[in-house]
């Protein structure tokens, strides 16, 4: 079950080091992410295209079972359970089983990264030693009964109720309309024998918020079998949908449906015998939230998971692209390779660079994430910025995705497009990632409004000095750059130097002006609107708001790609190879100045560039394409999936033997003297 991992290249004196470029990439759990990608070679674990549903199903659930008797699904859960309390292993790991088959990855996650998560993060130690050990066996397979039909991303106002019965000690958990009905949930139409269920918590006639049980559905056997539902507890199977499908997703619901008191996971609220709630966070609002963040690695694993699909989609393309012919060229007897055609390189290279990018920023928030949840750093402020940047980057990776699955897909031609080569599937399965854990949308809101709150308190600490500079600094700075005279000395002084602009615009300290000035411009105007309804009524304030929804979004992922930015930045500092540190340079600046060349609109509106530079901009791009167009299969060599791993015909070398296997034909041919004259030859002769 070895790998064939592409040989590095030493034809050229500024080759990459292939190995510290890996390393890089796969960052400090290499050695989790790589046992992963080699498990993932197993036949009994590579995704069957075209499979009946049923079977589907039935193999992913016995591909969870196989994870288990290999000892892979434990190292985020307690030691003395016999786990590893390694969190940021646990997640490197999990994310490259989409190399397999990614409705593999995700009922494992369903498995161990929420229902279990939950029950570990949202439970108390007695919970841990009563439920962990079957749900970790796989004895107890579960379903996360979060979402409902009605609320979607509106977690707070989920209609399923749990109102305490003191007499019995019993929960009484109730959906009191379809809904209610809680959706989308893997393992709910067949195998999960118990959920963790959120719930409004009803006490003494007081609503204490969402919280959450852990409910048994089906009937479990001694020996494991699953069987009907329980008494009260509904079902309904989602059927066959876009995309994994080796998922059996599907709705429940609850009619009265009794659970003890201790099944409440009480880590943050608790019922007494008596039906007194008592809680050690007292405002209703950071309780709630608290709870939420407690579950932030679904974001986490699926930003990181979407990211392993880009890079076995641009692995296929560009390993295809680098072997495929197309139209002849300057030579008449001799094709061009299509990477070597600017407009396949400005299709495929940018997504290199942003893939590289959204790789540099998971391997931040995986280090932050595993901190906290190990316990290195864990304060309310700790917390807080692993779950925005968390939102940050799961919209921005999941999105990667599907672009890059698109576009690799349609470079490949119609080879993309058989199920073989994968790029079909890999866009399918990953359709539903920019949606579920959070819709990007919502996401991207959520970090919008933590920046805006930043801002305003960063304006409500400071002293009355320090506010006068502020308004003087943003007059002086509206004034440059936004006042037809900047704009006008700007393309003076740029003109007739294009090269001078385009030092600057490749400068580092530049780029990073330019992606901080644009989202704190933005984040200031909507701040400043807003405040003009401080104190309005709140239909007024919410018009306000809703009007600046759109602007704040595109703050938000302008932040992201920011982060990135930097992210990517920092890394290169990590190189000690200087022809790989030059080349990944290059990389960095066609993804900053790709981010710079898509806004450019915003850019010249503003007065941030003049048309000069804006120029600049592109041009440079164009000459960074065939630079690294030059590095192209180092680049997605680095990234660690082989043809094997990646089981897609077309990037296993086959393309390269069928065109030496033509060219061949035609140099025979032609060396024999009887190759056929063409018609167009002959016309020239006679003229």
């Amino acid at each position: 079950m070895e790998p064939t991992m592409p040989e590095p290249r030493t034809d050229r004196l500024d080759h990459l080091d292939h190995r510290e470029l890996s390393d890089l990439l796969d960052g400090r759990w290499a050695d989790q992410r790589r046992e992963i990608r080699d498990v993932c070679l197993g036949e009994s674990l590579r995704k069957i295209e075209g499979q009946p549903l049923d079977d589907y199903r039935e193999r992913v659930l016995d591909q969870l079972h196989e994870l288990v008797d290999r000892g892979l699904v434990a190292r985020a859960f307690p030691t003395h359970l016999g786990g590893e309390d390694n969190h940021g292993g646990n997640i490197a790991g999990f994310e490259e089983f989409a190399v397999a088959d990614p409705s593999m990855q995700i009922k494992a996650g369903v498995q161990w990264g929420l229902f279990g998560s939950a029950v570990l993060h949202l439970g108390t130690a007695e919970h841990h030693d009563r439920l962990l050990p079957d749900i970790m066996s796989l004895r107890v397979p579960g379903a996360f009964a979060m979402t409902e039909i009605g609320h979607g991303s509106d977690v707070a106002s989920l209609g399923t109720t749990a109102t305490y019965d003191p007499a019995a000690q019993e929960f009484v958990l109730h959906t009191p309309f379809r809904a209610a009905w809680k959706e989308f949930l893997g393992n709910a139409a067949v195998h999960g024998a118990a959920a963790v269920v959120f719930a409004q918590l009803v006490t003494a006639g007081v609503n204490h918020g969402v919280h959450a049980f852990y409910v048994p559905i089906r009937q479990l056997a001694v020996d494991g079998t699953v069987g009907d539902l329980l008494p009260g507890v509904q079902a309904e199977d989602d059927g066959l949908k876009g995309g994994l499908n080796g998922i059996d997703n599907g709705r429940l619901a609850f009619d009265h449906v009794r659970v003890p008191r201790r099944n409440l996971l009480n880590r943050y609220g608790d019922v007494a015998p008596d039906g007194t709630y008592s809680s050690p966070i007292a405002s209703p609002g950071r309780r709630f939230f608290t709870m939420l963040g407690t579950l932030v690695q679904g974001r986490v694993s699926l930003s990181g998971a979407a990211t392993v699909a880009a890079k076995m989609a641009l692995a296929t393309a560009v390993r295809y692209g680098s072997e495929r012919r197309q139209f002849a060229g300057a030579d008449d007897n001799s094709e061009t390779v299509l990477l070597d055609y600017q407009r396949h390189q400005r299709r495929l290279l940018p997504l290199v660079a942003r893939t590289y990018a959204a790789q540099f920023m998971h391997n931040q928030l995986l280090e932050r994430f595993h901190d906290v949840f190990a316990g290195i750093h864990d304060t309310d402020e700790d917390r807080q910025d692993v779950e925005t940047l968390a939102a940050a980057s799961k919209p921005l990776s999941t999105w990667l995705a599907l672009e890059v699955t698109q576009e690799c897909r349609e470079a490949c031609g119609g080879a993309g497009y058989m199920t073989e080569n994968r790029l079909t599937g890999l866009r399918a399965d990953m359709d539903v990632y920019v949606t579920f854990e959070g819709d990007n949308n919502v996401l991207l809101q959520l970090v919008g409004k933590r920046l805006l709150t930043d801002y305003g308190r960063a304006m409500a600490t400071m002293d009355v000095a320090g506010a006068v500079r502020y308004v003087a600094d943003r007059a002086a700075d509206m004034t440059l750059h936004r006042t037809p005279l900047r704009r006008a000395a700007q393309s003076m002084q740029d003109w007739g130097s294009a090269a001078r602009s385009v030092n600057e615009v490749r400068d580092a300290g530049v780029q990073r002006e330019l992606l901080e000035d644009r989202v704190e411009a933005m984040i200031a105007e909507i701040a400043g609107d807003l405040r003009t309804v401080s104190g309005a009524p709140a239909a007024e304030a919410a018009a306000m708001f809703n009007s600046h929804q759109d602007a704040l979004i595109a703050a938000a992922r302008a932040h992201g790609e920011l982060l990135q930015w930097e992210a990517f930045t920092e890394a290169l500092n990590g190189i000690a190879d200087p022809a790989t540190r030059k080349v990944m340079t290059w990389l960095r600046d066609l993804f900053g100045l790709g981010l710079i060349e898509e806004h450019l609109d915003w850019y010249l509106i503003h007065g941030r560039l003049s048309a000069q530079r804006a120029a600049a901009v592109t041009s440079y791009i164009n000459r960074l394409l065939p630079r690294l167009r030059d590095h192209a299969l180092d680049l997605v060599d680095a990234f660690g999936y082989s043809p094997a791993h990646i089981g897609a015909p077309i990037g296993t070398g086959v393309e390269a033997e069928r065109q030496s296997e033509a060219r061949q034909y035609q140099r025979r041919l032609r060396a024999s003297g009887g190759e056929p004259i063409l018609e167009k030859h002959v016309r020239a002769r006679s003229a």
